[in-house]
């Protein structure tokens, strides 16, 4: 595990979360769980595997202090700065870029600020594979056994056993699917052999900066710019000047996609979320006898069933009378009720917000 790392991509900001995750403190800062933030409970599952100065993390400047302030055993010069969010592939792109100037045997394991992982010695088990496959020059994807048919999640489709002696299962990817439909997502998850795609990842340096050099070049120069002048007053100038002409991309469509030589680990039983919405929060917060879910609020809840509350203020009594399947959101400044099946219509009140140039509620 020498030259091995975690990247942390954090840049992101939450919006399915809102009124709680907010532009100036996106969900992986908030303690939306308990009493760690996400970002911190994603530091604290790598911790078991890395050393904090082989973690780094990848986000924009208005979130890095506050990450310096809540996990200060990483140092600061492991915090890539982006100018702005440019999709995740220019994440990965940079990160890797730096990672081989620093150490060319570097194999990086891309990780989010912003998921939940229940079942942590499976996960770390999974990663000790995952970098074993990545040694024989495979870009390797933790995928997740579906539970469900997701509408939400992208999908791998898993080819044959992948030969070696590996500790875990281990595949080739016949191909990624785009986010289904409900009844291609009931075919998808009745034919056995598809994964949710975690967007966790495993690979060495030299792997996917020659993937990128072959599928999207732009981003390959530009990132061999930034890296070679990184360490370097030049710097901010460099990346400023580059940065805001990339193309926006996911790792995913821009390069996994079409690249070929790509292994999936499906994991079940491992206890994932991306804490992607409220309603997500049912999968991982323990309900009471009515199926009832409070975080950081004091709820009475007379004839309620099934429902969520969540407050910023953990003194604050909610009170419900009459509810069933329902969040509850109190942030004080605002207040959102929605039925649980509508929660991920939350983005489209962003949309209106930003619209009408609310801003003061973003």
């Amino acid at each position: 595990m020498e030259h091995t790392y975690a990247v942390i991509m954090a840049g992101g900001g939450g919006t399915r979360l809102w009124p709680v995750s907010r532009r100036e403190k996106p969900k992986q800062l908030l303690p939306l769980l308990g009493k760690e933030t996400l970002f911190q409970g994603t530091v604290a599952r790598l911790e078991k595997l890395f050393p904090p100065e082989r973690i780094l993390v990848v986000t924009v400047e208005e979130q890095a202090r506050e990450m310096r302030d809540q996990v200060p055993s990483i140092p600061e010069e492991n915090y890539l700065i982006e100018p702005s969010p440019r999709g995740t592939a220019s994440v990965v792109a940079l990160a890797a870029a730096v990672l081989k100037k620093r150490d060319p045997q570097a194999i990086m394991a891309i990780q989010t600020a912003d998921h939940h992982i229940r079942n942590k010695d499976l996960f770390h088990y999974l990663v000790r594979t995952a970098f074993d496959v990545a040694q024989k020059g495979y870009l390797v994807t933790l995928g997740i056994t579906p539970t469900f048919p997701a509408t939400g999640y992208g999908y791998i489709q898993q080819g044959e056993a992948l030969e070696g002696d590996y500790k875990y299962p281990v595949f080739t990817v016949r191909r990624f699917k785009e986010k289904p439909d409900e009844a291609t997502a009931q075919q998808l998850l009745r034919s056995g052999d598809h994964s949710w795609n975690s967007g966790m990842f495993v690979w060495h340096v030299d792997a996917i900066l020659a993937e990128i050099e072959k599928q999207m070049p732009d981003l390959y120069a530009a990132v061999n710019k930034i890296a070679s002048v990184w360490d370097t007053p030049d710097r901010k100038e460099v990346i400023r000047n580059i940065w805001y002409g990339l193309k926006t991309q996911t790792i995913d469509y821009g390069i996994m996609e079409r690249a070929e030589k790509v292994a999936v680990l499906p994991a079940g039983g491992l206890g994932w979320s991306d804490v992607g919405s409220w309603d997500s929060l049912f999968e991982v917060l323990l309900p009471d006898m009515n199926g009832n879910v409070s975080t950081n609020a004091q709820h009475l809840g007379l004839d309620t069933h099934n429902t969520l509350v969540y407050s910023d203020d953990e003194k604050r009594l909610v009170v419900t009378i009459g509810l069933d399947d329902m969040v509850v959101v109190d942030t004080g400044e605002i207040l959102m009720i929605c039925k649980v099946d509508q929660s991920q219509k939350v983005k489209d009140v962003v949309e209106h917000l930003k619209k009408h140039h609310q801003e003061k509620y973003l």
